[in-house]
């Protein structure tokens, strides 16, 4: 299966009118129904309902739409890895949230470095649950990233599992106690991921969100380590005993043979490894 009719499906899949994909595409609408309908003939199944009021995903439609946007994205990757590996100093690109890194960064780099296949780092600082959509689409070759996040097309390795605190202004009520539970801050435990993502976006960075807190505008639930990492002034953490772990994983393209990123995934975890034993001992 070529790529350009997967093209003109995934335009009308998403546009639902064939005249306005054909503008979307730069074509006319006759040449584009032909297309259409080829690929339905070459995959034995109809792809679209079509009356003279509607066009619509049959149930083929809708898996070979999820199916082909991520075959197109796949091509494209493998486009842009290879024009990175051709240059004249290739590099590994590792995608990171500033400060989400459980403090491993610096260790793993280090570790990573005395690899024979090691490359030269570029360190690429992304926003929240950037990392997934970064290596998809080969603009980086391995992240750090916390779950959830989309793994289509991903493996990953675990790093750290890390119990969550609420991070409080210091005149919360909330922080005179000892510890919580998410019901304090008016949660039920299938609301926590939610809840995490939607106090994130109210800071670019961890700067600005903890400036927030301060301020008495959000509480953050974050990984433990950041209370160790980032004490400031006007802000609290408190443990949240039924809140869900932080998990901070390495992830890579499954399709991925560079032997520099496997090497890297080896440094992860070799320094998440030694980070366990000096913790249990």
């Amino acid at each position: 299966m070529e790529s350009r009719p997967l093209r003109y499906f995934v335009a009308v899949a998403e546009e639902l009118n064939f005249a306005r994909a054909a503008g979307r595409l730069g074509i006319s609408p006759p040449p584009l129904s032909r297309a259409i309908r080829r690929l339905e003939s070459e995959l034995g199944a109809v792809l679209f309902e079509r009356t003279t009021h509607r066009v619509a995903l049959t149930p083929a439609g809708e898996v070979l739409l999820t199916e082909a946007r991520f075959a197109l994205e796949a091509l494209e990757a493998a486009g842009r890895r290879a024009r990175r590996a051709a240059t004249a100093e290739p590099k590994l690109s590792l995608a990171v949230k500033a400060d989400g890194d459980a403090g491993l960064l610096e260790a793993i780099l280090a570790r990573y470095a005395a690899d024979p296949a090691a490359l030269p780092v570029a360190v690429r600082l992304c926003a929240w649950h950037e990392q997934a959509r970064l290596l998809r689409q080969g603009e980086v070759d391995v992240a750090l990233v916390y779950e959830p996040y989309d793994r289509t097309g991903l493996d990953a390795e675990e790093l750290a599992v890390e119990p969550r605190v609420a991070a409080l202004a210091a005149g919360d009520p909330l922080a005179t106690r000892a510890r919580l539970v998410l019901a304090d801050l008016g949660l039920r435990p299938d609301e926590a991921h939610r809840y995490i993502d939607e106090v994130r976006s109210k800071g670019q960075d961890l700067a600005q969100l903890l400036t927030l807190v301060g301020l008495g505008e959000a509480v953050a639930l974050l990984p433990s380590s950041v209370a160790d990492r980032y004490p400031r002034p006007g802000v609290v953490y408190r443990p949240v005993q039924d809140a869900p772990p932080a998990v901070l994983a390495v992830a890579w393209p499954q399709q991925s043979r560079s032997r520099a990123t496997a090497a890297l995934v080896r440094a992860a975890v070799a320094v998440a490894d030694n980070v366990r034993e000096r913790a249990a001992g």
